[in-house]
């Protein structure tokens, strides 16, 4: 068995998501053995020693029944009442099944907001990391019932994701309908599981199709990308099924036989790093020139304003930016120290042509990650 499934097997903290299609019907919303078997293969877990988080969709499936509504609503306003319905109803029902156990959960609601802004991204890592640490499981979820926009396809695959690397997780568990990632469409006969993903970039060959039941927003191309976030930043992944539950999530030392592993290909980052690769919201641009590429990808250095030569957007200091090499690639991005008023009369200019209090740099290496 690979070092991969092994790292799973043996974690010590994991992040666990189910998608709406794993818990609900069209005709009966929740499905209550489906849900007391995810939460048996659990807490199976959590009595072999671990702790365990858990990113559940459902709320606006289980919602649809309720309301007699015949499919998922299209329209914002609909999703919303769909919602505080539904999520009602599926605390109450992790709730009652998770007091089967003795075991007490707490809800954390999150919005995309929440993860765009730092302050509001560390107080849910607090929040998070105190739960755990009082004995509580979290049970997380988009909170989709005050959304601003439309609800974006995919958003609680990544917010796993951004989960599991706020509380440092040892392994991140998706689970689906399909059970792993195929090479081509999962009803072709003549498609093939792959078992191991050493690295997302050998995926480019693959054409991951949007499947499922109409109950979810999310489909495989987004499920791919949250394993490519979590296991860039050091943390191995397991897509599979959620009939799988209770073998995807068993404490097993060779770990769990089922689903597609993704190797933990980059190294582990600080919480401020990854909130900047992908979580913050970008709220404008800088077009560097050559020297500048060079000196932010290559030597790792703060960028000046020497090296600037356009700037996009509307942002004030403290915002996050990203850095566009001369064909407009971006290859950073970073959280800027001037409002974007200021930069015009700054930038090609060398340091020592500036007033001594634009003298710093425009983004410090310490507030820098590089993206691809």
């Amino acid at each position: 068995m690979s070092s991969t499934r092994s790292a799973i097997g043996a974690a010590r903290r994991i992040v666990v998501k189910v998608g709406s299609s794993s818990l609900t019907s069209l005709t009966g919303g929740l499905d209550p053995a489906r849900l007391d078997g995810l939460v048996d293969a659990l807490m199976a877990r959590r009595h072999a020693g671990s702790q365990v988080v858990l990113v559940s969709s459902g709320a606006i499936a289980a919602g649809l029944a309720p309301l007699q509504l015949r499919r998922r609503p299209r329209d914002l306003a609909t999703q919303q009442a769909a919602a505080s319905v539904g999520q009602l109803l599926l605390a109450h029902a992790y709730s009652a099944s998770f007091a089967r156990h003795g075991q007490g959960i707490g809800q954390v609601l999150l919005t995309a907001d929440d993860m765009i802004r730092r302050a509001s991204y560390r107080n849910a890592q607090r929040t998070l990391e105190r739960l755990l640490q009082l004995g509580s499981l979290p049970v997380v979820n988009e909170n989709d019932t005050v959304a601003t926009a439309e609800i974006r396809v995919g958003d609680n695959d990544r917010l796993a994701a951004l989960v599991a690397h706020i509380v440092g997780a040892d392994a991140l568990l998706l689970l689906s309908d399909v059970d792993g990632l195929y090479d081509g469409d999962p009803r072709d006969p003549g498609s093939s599981l792959v078992t191991e993903v050493d690295d997302p970039a050998e995926l480019a060959g693959i054409s991951v199709t949007r499947t499922g039941s109409g109950l979810g927003t999310g489909g495989m191309s987004t499920k791919v990308t949250a394993a490519a976030m979590a296991s860039a930043a050091g943390i191995p992944v397991l897509l599979t099924s959620a009939e799988e539950a209770a073998a995807a999530v068993d404490a097993v030392p060779d770990g769990p036989k089922v689903g597609t592993a993704f190797r933990a290909s980059g190294r582990r980052m600080s919480a401020r790093r990854f909130w900047l690769r992908h979580a913050a919201d970008v709220r404008g641009a800088l077009d560097l020139d050559d020297g500048a590429v060079e000196a932010v990808r290559t030597r790792r250095r703060s960028l000046l304003a020497a090296g600037v030569h356009g700037v996009s957007g509307d942002f004030v200091a403290g915002d996050v930016v990203e850095l566009l090499a001369p064909h407009g690639r971006p290859i950073a991005r970073g959280v800027v120290s001037y409002d974007a008023a200021e930069l015009p009369a700054m930038i090609g200019r060398r340091s020592r042509e500036l007033p001594p209090e634009q003298r710093r740099e425009l983004v410090h290496a310490d507030d820098l990650v590089l993206v691809q």
